[in-house]
C-alpha cells in the first residue's frame, strides 16, 4: 500500500479502538456468541492490516482494555490472555502485510491473516497455560477453545475482512495495494 499519514492511520485505529467496544454489544446478549463469532478480532486485523503493526498491536491492546473497563467484558480473568492474544493479532498482521508482497491484494491479505490468527491463538493459549491459570489450562481445552467454538468466527474474518479492506481500497479511503501503472 502506499503510505496514508499519521493521522489517517490515527483515526482509524481509533475507530477500530471503538469498534472494539460497540461490535462485541450485539453479540453478548447471546449467549456464547462473542466466543463464537469473535467480534473484537474483526477491527483489530483490520487496523494492522491497514495501518501497519504499531497501530495493530496498539489496537489490540487497547481495544479489549477499554471494552473491560466499560462493560466488564472480556472479563478480567480473561483480559491478559486477549490483550496478548489480540495485540499479536495486530503485530502480526501488519508485519505480515508489510512484508509479504505476493502481487495479488488477496493473497497478501489471506497469507496475512492466516499466519496471525496461527501465531495470535499460540500466544494466547500459552499466556493462559503459563501465566493466567497454570496447571489447569490443557491442549484439549485450547483446542476446543480457539478451534472448535470459534470456527464461525474465523469464517467471518477471512470472509469479511479481506473484503472489507478491497472495498475501502477501490473506494478511495485507502490507498490500493498495487496501483496500475498510469500510462
Amino acid at each position: 500500500m502506499n503510505e496514508m499519514t499519521s493521522v489517517k492511520k490515527s483515526i482509524i485505529c481509533a475507530v477500530c479502538i471503538a469498534l472494539c467496544y460497540i461490535l462485541p454489544l450485539f453479540f453478548h446478549g447471546i449467549q456464547n456468541a462473542g466466543t463464537i463469532f469473535s467480534p473484537m478480532h474483526i477491527p483489530v486485523f483490520l487496523c494492522g492490516l491497514i495501518c501497519g503493526w504499531h497501530y495493530g498491536l496498539f489496537c489490540g491492546i487497547a481495544g479489549p482494555a477499554i471494552s473491560s473497563a466499560l462493560t466488564g467484558m472480556p472479563p478480567i480473568a480473561l483480559l491478559p490472555s486477549m490483550m496478548a492474544e489480540l495485540g499479536v493479532y495486530g503485530l502480526i498482521a501488519g508485519l505480515m502485510m508489510k512484508f509479504v508482497r505476493t502481487g495479488k491484494t488477496y493473497a497478501d491479505l489471506y497469507i496475512s491473516l492466516i499466519v496471525a490468527i496461527i501465531i495470535g491463538r499460540v500466544v494466547a493459549g500459552v499466556t493462559r497455560a503459563f501465566i493466567f491459570t497454570q496447571g489447569t489450562y490443557s491442549l484439549a481445552m485450547w483446542v476446543s477453545g480457539y478451534l472448535v467454538t470459534s470456527w464461525p468466527g474465523t469464517l467471518i474474518q477471512f470472509v469479511f475482512i479481506p473484503t472489507i479492506i478491497y472495498a475501502l481500497m477501490k473506494s478511495g479511503i485507502i490507498p490500493e495495494r498495487y496501483p496500475k501503472e498510469i500510462k
